[in-house]
């Protein structure tokens, strides 16, 4: 099978062939300048899961020059990436240290948005964060003031401003915040083109069944098709990762999603994401007093609404059900009316990795040389994913990631975040 070594060569030497999920690079007399590429033993690394995390840490890691393989049990994207919102975006973030990470995975993206990387696919936008009643105005309130501290630009406003910016909201609007700042990708977007630079050979339905060892050291991967040896290993896979590693702090949380047809002909039919109290509750662990769902409106770039979403913890079914779908439909329409007019087009459910403590796992992995985990990351991933997928190619590679990581790290849990 064809890889490339080092994909950031593509730029410089050109694309010598182009196969799906494979660059091939002409190397040329100009590739000599990565002493990585000619020493003996450059690192061989295989990320297992090709969702936005593993195709992160693929593109850097080829980007660095180590040969790269990923392995996916089904395709890119075909987990919790391809079935979420896009939202990058700190307004909706626990304040603490995932606001504060938040803040730099958005600059991240902003980065490779202008470099090129993500050129096309990456979209500054508003967002506004509506409150209904005076409990939701209080919470609104204070995560606002916990935004503004962190260094965003939040500003409360009144239902009749709100109005204002987004006439067809409901009459049950108490107020809201509108925060400048935050942006919106397609995560399975993202995905394909981080994986398409990278040069990484990818394997689709190619389940890794366990980590193979010696010494305590992870030598490779073990598919049904047979051992592929690596140099490091990366575990970027959701929910699989308790297949590989006795992990025991990881818990599936399913949300439900509807697509709509076209509001308008083309470009978002709202200014902004809609993002209700409800969602921020469930971010916060608040309680309202009320049955919840997370509500959010997201006006997609072909003038849809994307509107979810449910939050079911402890359940892994991929199905949609009418009951949630109907519940979600009638939150949607209280808050912006429109939507009893549109005509929902498709519905689906993304079961997302959540932990125990609200965290992701990310860091290397206790008691086993040569495994970086990254998983957990639920709602977040879309956000956080580019930039955690560069932090854990760093580790890989033996080079201190560009942030501070120990908050995330499997250390923290009990018993290093293993099973008993």
């Amino acid at each position: 099978m064809l890889s490339a070594r080092n994909g950031c060569k593509a730029r410089r030497n050109g694309v010598a062939n182009l196969i799906p999920g494979v660059i091939v690079i002409d190397r040329g007399k100009g590739s000599d300048d990565n002493p990585m590429m000619h020493s003996p033993r450059h690192t061989r690394a295989v990320v297992v899961g090709a969702g936005i995390v593993g195709a992160s840490a693929a593109f850097h890691l080829s980007r660095a020059g180590a040969d790269v393989i990923v392995l996916e049990g089904e395709a890119p994207a075909a987990g919790a990436t391809g079935a979420s919102d896009g939202a990058i975006c700190v307004s909706t973030k626990r304040p603490g240290p995932m606001m504060a990470v938040a803040r730099k995975a958005r600059a991240f993206y902003e980065t490779l948005a202008r470099e090129g990387t993500f050129s096309g696919l990456y979209h500054p936008r508003p967002n506004f964060l509506i409150a209904r009643g005076d409990e939701e105005m209080e919470l609104v309130a204070r995560h606002t003031q916990d935004l503004r501290d962190a260094g965003e630009d939040a500003k409360l406003l009144t239902a009749r401003e709100l109005h204002d910016l987004v006439p067809a909201l409901g009459s049950s609007i108490a107020g809201g915040t509108l925060v400048h700042g935050d942006g919106h990708a397609l995560g399975y977007e993202i995905t394909h083109r981080l994986l398409q630079l990278s040069g990484a050979t990818v394997h689709r339905n190619r389940p890794a069944l366990a980590i193979e060892t010696r010494n305590g050291r992870a030598t490779g991967v073990r598919t049904a098709e047979g051992v592929v040896e690596a140099d490091r290993i990366v575990v970027a896979a959701g929910l699989e990762c308790r297949s590989l590693l006795p992990i025991a702090a990881l818990l599936p949380r399913k949300g439900q999603i509807i697509i709509t047809d076209r509001l308008v002909a083309s470009g978002p039919a709202l200014p902004g994401h809609i993002i209700s109290a409800s969602y921020l509750a469930a971010k916060r662990a608040v309680r309202l007093d009320k049955p919840h769902i997370g509500l959010v409106l997201d006006p997609l770039m072909t003038g849809q609404l994307l509107i979810g979403g449910s939050r079911e913890t402890g359940n892994d079914d991929r199905r949609t059900d009418a009951e949630v779908i109907s519940a979600i439909l009638r939150e949607a329409i209280d808050l912006y009316p429109a939507v009893e007019h549109c005509l929902v087009i498709r519905t689906f459910a993304g079961i997302r990795t959540a932990t125990i403590d609200g965290l992701p796992i990310i860091g290397p992995f206790p008691a086993l040389e040569g495994v970086i985990v990254a998983t957990g990351f639920e709602g977040d991933g879309i956000c956080l994913g580019p930039l955690m997928g560069m932090a854990v190619a760093e580790l890989a590679l033996g080079r201190p990631p560009p942030l501070d990581l120990d908050m995330f790290s499997p250390a923290r849990l009990d018993n290093g975040g293993v099973a008993a």
